[in-house]
């Protein structure tokens, strides 16, 4: 095989596995700002509802 082509070769897998690992870092990271963003939403969910009307859901009327 000739020098050149190998040299050729290996500097695009080189290429290849560094624009790999730079999207999957993306990915992580925009993993991690979704998740964080859901875990606020998850917090704000739960308290709203008592903090407006702290009276509601406390009894339930059956009527048989």
């Amino acid at each position: 095989m000739d020098i050149a082509k190998l040299s050729t070769v290996l500097s695009q897998s080189q290429v290849k596995q560094q624009a790999s690992l730079s999207v999957m870092k993306m990915m992580m990271d925009t993993g991690k700002v979704q998740a964080n963003d859901m875990l606020e939403m998850l917090d704000e969910g739960v308290s709203a509802p008592d903090a407006g009307h702290p009276y509601l859901g406390g009894k339930i009327d059956i009527q048989v």
